[in-house]
């Protein structure tokens, strides 16, 4: 029977289905009254604060899976590939940001009993886990060190934690880009060798001339090219003119992190960071000077650190060289302005030739470049001159100086192993050991190279000192360059990298070289070598014009008792490096900086008021290396472009850096 309501509707429920309604209710309160104020309190504000700040902690990485581990790698470390890692990581912050800086509580919530079982396990553990390191492989990315201040750090790379030490390394790295593999500053280690106190005073002696140095050329020249330590004013007339353009900071930066001086390197960095671009100079440019100083330097800094600064100024600098590339045949042009793109040559060199030197001391620095930035751009241009000569027809395999870009034909048949020539063969070698030994062309033309010039131009004089003649148009000058005092070096070097029936010819050439240059040095009252040295019935090892008797601060004879020393352990290399710095002390030393002499052969003789950039860049790093340990930028793992700066050997140094994506070349430049 229906009944009619109040409002004169008919009824449809029951009362016993009332009576059932009611007893839901009753109960939907009493569960509601409970989980209210019965339950344990396990999501209240103390609670959800909790959660959020392990989500902080872990930041991105929690959305990241683990990599596995290499399966070379020890089991207490993580050596992981971390490039997409990172980029994954540096994604998920920029999109995530907002979520990972403020705690959300109804977010955090939402997420469920799985999110907070997570957080809880992760607070158990978060002080047993050790910082998972960075690999040691070729990466892009730089990691954490302790730096020494004084040049006693131990060759280890010290790892930070990528979760755990995000704000220690946004301190303490200048590019803020989180995990960084840092060659350690001041990387002499201790040693048997280096517990021997002589040769920690004379290292320290070396870097005590750094110093002095880099301090007079910061208070008199700061950010100009060179310094005038007489007049204590800047040099105007280095070959990079009056621009400021740092150079003996670019050139020496890296001598500073080698020795480790610190505070000297971080204000060099900095100067870089803020003041040093191209893009308002309206100057022409040596593509050569350019190229081994500036990108060399920076390319250097890069491998060192991992700072994306360092790699981003060498591409800048680069991509203001490329216009002097386009010419018919792709051999460069000496000069180009860095503003307008014109590029040309010297007037003075054979009929607007270029020069065998410049063109052919690209390779390492502009290989290296694409390797790192993933452009192939670069590497082509200079494999592209590489085909040039390797193709091109060769005087009696010789290589002369001069070679027309628009013809590629040769122009004077001037041949030498000092000016205009040296670093060219320098070159080869070093672009075979820089690829891993994996550039064969390189190699072959190394030594096919080396054997014409041991054929044509190496002699030995009446007194048996091996020396490298320049030769002019099949007639030997018997006159040798303090430039090709480096291929002292070179010689051995290519005699120790591969055994063939030319090493034991390749060893005995380098240590002759050496030591007729050291004999130029000792036959003079300064201790100092010429510029240029003659070999005749009259004279040997000595300079006979006033234009050759000159010193100018060149490093290359120490470079070669560097290498020596390196290959043999000849205590007379150390020796003979000691007695160099000596002379250089005693005659080139001033108040305020280093000078070159006018005239070696004079007992008091008079400074040229020049600190040459390569004085910072090559001549001190090469004597300090001489008295390090054999740790110390090892020549299985760096090669030194022809500026003296080290690059890392590709699958060889845990600093080569590559980048894991490879651009399409640019139509560009």
């Amino acid at each position: 029977m229906y009944r009619i309501g109040p409002i004169g509707r008919k009824s449809n429920f029951h009362s016993r289905e009332k009576c059932l309604i009611g007893l839901v209710l009753v109960t939907l309160c009493f569960l509601c009254f409970g989980g209210i104020f019965l339950l344990p309190d396990n999501f209240g504000s103390e609670r959800v604060l909790r959660v959020y700040k392990h989500f902080q902690k872990a930041g991105p990485e929690i959305f990241i899976p683990a990599p596995p581990l290499a399966a070379h790698a020890p089991r207490d470390e993580d050596p992981h590939f971390m490039g997409d890692r990172q980029r994954l990581q540096q994604k998920i912050i920029a999109e995530l940001g907002d979520i990972l800086e403020e705690p959300q509580a109804g977010a955090v919530g939402a997420a469920g009993s799985n999110a907070a079982a997570a957080a809880a396990d992760a607070d158990a553990d978060a002080d047993a886990q050790a910082p998972a390191p960075v690999p040691a492989a070729q990466q892009e990315q730089p990691v954490q060190q302790e730096t020494a201040g004084d040049g006693a750090a131990g060759h280890r790379v010290s790892v930070a934690g990528l979760a755990d030490d995000t704000t220690h390394n946004q301190n303490n790295n200048p590019s803020n880009s989180g995990q960084l593999l840092k060659l350690p500053m001041g990387m002499a280690k201790e040693s048997a060798d280096h517990a021997d106190s002589s040769m920690e005073e004379k290292r320290q002696k070396v870097k005590e001339m750094m110093e002095h140095a880099w301090h007079n050329y910061k208070l008199y020249a700061w950010g100009k090219n060179e310094l005038r330590p007489l007049s204590q004013r800047p040099h105007s007339g280095s070959i990079f003119g009056s621009y400021d353009l740092g150079a003996t900071i670019v050139d020496g930066l890296d001598t500073l992190y080698i020795m480790g001086l610190e505070k000297e390197y971080k204000e060099g960095r900095d100067w870089i960071e803020r003041k040093f671009s191209l893009d308002n100079i309206s100057a022409e440019l040596s593509v050569f000077e350019t190229n081994i100083r500036f990108v060399g330097g920076m390319l250097t800094l890069y491998a060192f650190t991992g700072d994306p600064l360092y790699k981003e100024k060498a591409q800048h600098i680069a991509d203001k060289l490329l216009p002097a590339f386009q010419t018919p045949t792709g051999i460069p042009y000496a000069l180009v302005n860095t503003k307008t793109g014109m590029a040309k040559n010297y007037g003075w060199a054979s009929g607007g030739s270029s020069i065998l030197s410049e063109f052919g001391t690209l390779h390492l620095e502009f290989a290296y470049l694409s390797d790192i930035t993933g452009n192939p751009l670069y590497r082509e241009r200079v494999q592209t001159i590489r085909q040039v000569l390797k193709e091109i027809e060769k005087p009696k395999g010789l290589y002369p100086n001069f070679l027309n870009p628009k013809t590629g034909k040769w122009g004077q048949l001037h041949m030498s192993l000092g000016a205009l020539g040296d670093s060219y063969y320098e070159y080869l070698l070093k672009a075979w050991l820089q690829s891993g030994q994996t550039d064969e062309e390189a190699r072959d033309m190394y030594d096919e190279a080396m054997l014409a010039i041991m054929d044509k131009m190496v002699r030995t004089s009446a007194n048996g000192l091996t020396y490298v003649s320049d030769l002019k148009f099949d007639r030997l000058e018997h006159k040798m360059d303090h430039l090709a005092c480096f291929s002292g070096g070179l010689f051995a070097l290519g005699a120790a990298t591969r055994q063939n029936e030319h090493t034991d010819k390749y060893m005995e050439v380098g240590k002759g070289i050496t030591n007729t240059c050291h004999e130029s040095y000792i036959r003079t009252p300064t201790q100092l070598g010429p510029e240029a040295f003659r070999f005749s019935d009259a004279a040997e090892a000595r300079a006979l014009r006033s234009q050759e008797k000159y010193y100018i601060l060149r490093p290359e004879t120490f470079e070669s008792y560097f290498v020596l020393w390196r290959l043999t352990h000849d205590q007379k290399y150390r020796d003979w490096g000691w007695e160099a710095v000596l002379a250089l002390e005693k005659h080139c030393r001033t108040a305020h900086g280093y000078c070159g002499l006018r005239n070696v052969y004079q007992q008091e003789p008079q400074k040229d008021d020049v600190q040459q950039s390569f004085f910072l860049a090559e001549t001190l790093k090469y004597l300090y290396l001489l008295f390090s340990d054999d740790s110390v930028l090892p020549l299985d793992e760096w090669v030194f472009n022809t500026e003296a700066h080290p690059l890392p050997i590709k699958g060889a140094n845990i600093y080569y850096r590559q980048a894991p994506v490879t651009l399409p070349a640019s139509n560009a430049s």
